[in-house]
């Protein structure tokens, strides 16, 4: 009897005959669906799209099109310029603090980007930067975004670094940080605050449920559970603090892994979410909800150089973060195949052994899963997208567009 994989595997395999691996697939049905639930989710508050985790102006129309979604969060100035030129967005928020001179330049003179594009700041050199690229009094006003830095520091007396559960972002941490940043940032011209972000890694961003570490799961659910907590009476302190000086139009945090727990936060206004679209394998780590794939790549069986191993053209398509197996693609469809110890995902073959790797024959492919989501389309110029067991269209990626923003 077939298994469901088998099952996407011969339909996989039925779409795509007549294209030549190495390329790259979405399955329109999967991305649709995790867009529902990712909306469902949210329960009501907007879902705005991380683009970072996309990076195809297709698939961010498509998402922007379903209900429930609102907004790009883009993860660079000059990559926000152009979708608002594009008409992908007319508001996006931007993650990431910039030094981007030129993209900073083109926001400031263009009063459609500046009506649309937010930048962050959690400093004010930040603020000097912008003024020196384009002096308050000759510019359109910026609108900025507060980084509240959403880290749990359990030992607060304890020396500097000594416990620090999450990302190292913005040196923002406190309500009162919040306040006196957003009190320099209104005390000045050229700016407008008109939003606060926290986003927490911690939770969004890392699994509670790490295969076959049990003891690994337990402790991260515990701290969790401690982070939420105290994040949630800071993160309603700082919204308090900020909105002392200024009107907030969103309070944004979140991401996939932790939509349902951060729209439950009262002084949120919108969740942030991207990955579960594609459902890249890092997201198999979480017991809240797991995306269904969505994203895939092929490679072809090139040599046969032992029985019980099968050789693959390509495949070290690795992901970000610090260089552990995680961040390795999934050899997923046959079922039954994985990479090897001694040379894992190579940059131009890799060996994949397991019960599958006998029945594959040269020119069979084999499917692929990146273990993040927007990652993928940085090696491939286009995205094709499948319905049912057709290619029935193919879209640019940002690299097949020629942009590369990072």
């Amino acid at each position: 009897m077939p298994t469901e994989r088998d099952l996407l595997r011969d339909r996989l395999d039925r779409a795509t005959a007549h294209l030549d691996p190495p390329f790259a697939v979405v399955d329109l049905a999967a991305f649709d669906a995790n867009a529902t639930a990712l909306a469902a989710r949210a329960a009501g508050k907007p879902v705005r799209v991380a683009s970072k985790s996309v990076r195809c102006r297709a698939l961010l129309t498509r998402a922007l099109q379903r209900p429930g979604w609102a907004g790009v969060m883009a993860y660079t100035v000059a990559e926000a310029n152009w979708l608002v030129r594009a008409g992908v967005t007319g508001d996006a928020l931007v993650a990431y603090p910039s030094a981007d001179r030129a993209a900073l330049a083109e926001l400031a003179a263009d009063a459609e980007l500046s009506a649309a594009v937010t930048v962050m700041v959690d400093s004010t050199e930040q603020l000097d930067l912008i003024d020196s690229i384009a002096p308050a009094d000759r510019r359109e006003p910026i609108r900025v975004c507060v980084d509240l830095d959403a880290s749990w520091r359990p030992l607060r007396g304890g020396p500097a670094g000594r416990l620090h559960i999450g990302v190292r972002r913005s040196p923002v941490h406190s309500a009162a940080d919040a306040g006196a940043l957003a009190a320099r940032i209104t005390a000045r011209p050229g700016f407008r605050l008109v939003g606060l972000m926290a986003y927490e890694a911690q939770i969004a961003g890392l699994g509670d449920a790490p295969p076959g570490q049990a003891a690994r799961g337990t402790v991260i659910r515990a701290l969790q559970r401690r982070s939420y907590r105290e994040l949630l009476a800071r993160r309603g302190a700082a919204v308090a603090a900020v909105r002392e000086h200024a009107d907030l139009e969103l309070v944004n945090g979140g991401g996939t892994g932790s939509v349902a727990v951060t729209t439950a936060d009262p002084a949120v206004t919108e969740v942030t979410a991207g990955s579960g679209l594609y459902g890249p394998t890092l997201f198999d780590a979480y017991r809240a909800w797991r995306p269904t794939p969505a994203a895939f790549f092929a490679l072809p069986v090139v040599r046969r150089p032992s029985p019980g191993v099968a050789t693959v053209l390509g495949g070290g398509w690795i992901a970000s973060g610090p260089a552990e197996p995680s961040r390795l693609p999934a050899p997923w469809l046959p079922a039954g195949l994985r990479l090897t110890g001694a040379e894992g995902a190579g940059e131009v073959q890799t060996p994949l052994v397991g019960p599958a790797a006998d029945a594959l024959r040269v020119g069979d492919r084999v499917w692929f899963r990146h273990a993040k989501a927007g990652e993928l389309c940085e090696h491939v110029a286009e995205l094709h997208l499948v319905a049912g067991d057709q290619v029935v269209e193919t879209v640019a990626t940002y690299r097949g567009e020629g942009r590369a923003f990072l």
